[in-house]
């Protein structure tokens, strides 16, 4: 197996090497002044299985995924595999109105049209990669956040809506705490509400509170739900995520909120990816083979 790091995900696709004990190529790859992609795999053949773990997030590092599984197939690859660490396009999986394209659907066909195998992790809605024509699977990074934020004094794992709720169940039974999930109600792209009442059933008096989700974007809803929370006397509050996006200065946004910690997984690497899926990546690569 030889693992080819796009550059969106130097360090993980290095770190996954390493785990796997496999060898590493990384990707030469260079913009253009007119903004276009240059990649090249600087060595002389590959031959076997390949994986390459690149991101399909922003636009211009779709673009290089799909000039990556190009290369790889013209050197040689016999079979070739995605680790696609935050998957773009996920959100957008339904047309609401007549002239919408179904846009996850459209990059998965590209995607697809060279590729033998896909892992994904925690993904918007795994539904969407149904679309592909090729195995794949959505791996889960809950067990690496209980796994990191375990012993050090946690008492309780919430969701910030309804939705995640089985997150952070999955995140609570894995560190022995009990868990539960916050009513949030959306009032803009930027603003939540926390119900008041719904916090005030929740025994969070003097807990240390790890709140957990897919991504976070712009953080209010974390700044809502950790206002609401410390309202209702939390002794402290903790944020993890899988996808830090943190758009429009949301991690300066959150880190100024005195939140105890703020920290997401490397599957997009920022100063807070401090949470590793490389080894949950490497048992499913070797799963699979």
């Amino acid at each position: 197996m030889i693992i080819v790091g796009g550059s969106s995900s130097r360090d993980l696709a290095k770190e996954l090497s390493n785990t796997i004990g496999c060898a590493y190529v990384q990707a030469a790859t260079t913009r253009f002044p007119d903004g276009e992609c240059y990649t090249r795999i600087d060595t002389e053949s590959l031959e076997g299985d390949v994986v390459i773990v690149q991101n399909t997030y922003p636009d211009s590092n779709l673009i290089e995924m799909f000039l990556l599984q190009d290369a790889v197939k013209k050197m040689g690859a016999e079979r070739v595999t995605l680790v696609i660490p935050y998957f773009g396009y996920a959100r957008q999986d339904r047309v609401f109105k007549p002239g919408e394209p179904e846009s996850a659907k459209v990059m998965i066909n590209h995607l697809g049209m060279m590729c033998d195998r896909v892992f994904t992790i925690d993904i918007h809605k795994e539904s969407v990669l149904d679309y592909f024509r090729c195995p794949h699977r959505d791996l889960k990074a809950a067990a690496a956040i209980a796994e990191h934020f375990r012993g050090r004094g946690i008492d309780m794992v919430l969701s910030p809506d309804l939705g995640a709720k089985d997150r952070a169940r999955d995140v609570g039974e894995r560190m022995g705490v009990p868990h539960g999930y916050l009513d949030k109600e959306r009032l803009s792209g930027t603003d939540v509400r926390i119900s008041s009442e719904q916090v005030g059933l929740i025994e969070c008096r003097g807990k240390n509170i790890l709140i957990v989700d897919d991504m976070i974007s712009t953080g209010g809803t974390i700044v809502a739900a950790k206002q609401a929370l410390k309202g209702a006397g939390a002794k402290s509050v903790s944020v993890a995520c899988t996808h830090g996006l943190f758009v429009n200065n949301a991690l300066e946004r959150l880190t100024g909120n005195a939140l105890e910690a703020v920290l997401c997984c490397n599957t997009l690497e920022n100063e807070v990816s401090h949470i590793s899926v490389a080894g949950m990546i490497a048992d499913a690569l070797r799963e699979s083979w």
